[in-house]
């Protein structure tokens, strides 16, 4: 394992790390393939220090029969981060989850959500729903081979199943397992017939489902998830259940989490400006790079996470245009972001 990846006490064999994690799930980011990976979540991190982060969603095949190391190194400095995993078999649920636990995850989330046609070939995200009872033996493997939390990412119903019972019914199975901590994307999940993009935009958000569901189970953890894109609506959904989680918002319009450690868990430190966040990811980057190298990390893999950072300023089309430049990434100059900034006139 490499040592700028994790601290020491946070490498396998040793879980010292998560012990000193304060910060709640209130806030969070979600899980979002080929978009919250490690550099996603240093930069993630830079805007706001208590907003909880999640990886990507990981199989337990990568990890039972692959590069454990590639799947799972990240930066010490994303505490609070959650690992998600996808699969179905308890007991390779139970090892992945304890990997996840030796490399220092706080948490560990089981996806039952993603309702992609390549995942329910693995016979796990969405489709999970439908077999409840072996979602409570998933995370009840799980919950005994670690002692970090285990929570579960759902949808509210899958296909035409459109009744509250069977999200709630889905909900009281699991949680019979141990599960505290259900966080609920509002929407049902259409197996056949819509793509991944589509299955997060057709199907109609039912908030209210989310909201009986902390009625009914009041001594549980219940996270919001779906087009949740401002604070008026975090507030809002605040008053209802005990955390919000954005997707696509937080990572198209990311410095939306400036206020996140003020406003929602009560930090009296001013947040970084925009030109602090990327002072803050130079030598990051530059870091990367010295280890990698320019064949094995292209510094785009970094930069690409960082272009909606000036999101509704103007001048924002013209730094995303300097950090995507081919010919100057190709460079490996870490200082092409405050050169991005500065045309925007942020010194």
């Amino acid at each position: 394992m490499q040592q700028d990846f994790q601290s020491p006490e946070a490498q396998p064999g040793n879980t010292a790390a998560s012990t000193a994690v304060a910060s709640s799930r209130r806030l969070s980011v979600a899980p979002m393939m080929d978009w919250t990976d490690r550099h996603c979540r240093v930069f993630h991190r830079h805007i706001s220090q208590h907003t909880w982060l999640y990886t990507e969603m990981v199989t337990t095949g990568a990890l039972v029969y692959g590069d454990v190391e590639r799947h799972l190194r990240f930066n010490e400095e994303e505490h609070p981060v959650a690992l998600q995993l996808g699969g179905s078999d308890p007991a390779d649920l139970a090892t992945s989850a304890r990997l996840g636990e030796q490399w220092g995850y706080d948490e560990i989330n089981l996806n039952c959500g993603c309702p992609s046609e390549r995942v329910q070939k693995g016979a796990f995200g969405a489709c999970l729903m439908a077999e409840p009872q072996l979602v409570a033996d998933c995370v009840k493997a799980m919950r005994d081979a670690v002692d970090i939390d285990v929570t579960v990412k759902h949808r509210i119903g899958i296909d035409k199943t459109e009744s509250y019972d069977f999200v709630r019914d889905f909900v009281g199975t699991v949680a019979d397992a141990g599960c505290t901590t259900f966080i609920v994307h509002a929407r049902n999940a259409i197996l056949k017939g819509l793509s991944p993009k589509e299955n997060r935009e057709i199907p109609p958000l039912k908030y209210d489902f989310a909201y009986r569901l902390k009625r009914d189970f009041p001594q549980f953890e219940i996270i919001i998830n779906g087009g949740i894109k401002t604070e008026a609506e975090i507030d809002e959904h605040l008053r209802h259940v005990d955390g919000v989680m954005l997707g696509r918002e937080a990572y198209h319009n990311p410095f939306l989490m400036a206020t996140f450690d003020q406003r929602y868990y009560g930090a009296t430190t001013e947040p970084k400006s925009r030109a602090e966040v990327l002072e803050a990811m130079i030598p990051y980057i530059e870091a990367q790079l010295a280890q990698y190298g320019p064949l094995g990390l292209k510094m785009n893999s970094i930069t690409r996470h960082m272009l909606g950072l000036m999101q509704g300023l103007p001048g924002a089309k013209s730094f995303r245009q300097t950090l995507s430049d081919s010919k100057q990434l190709a460079t490996g100059d870490a200082t092409l972001v405050r050169q991005a900034a500065a045309r925007l006139g942020y010194a």
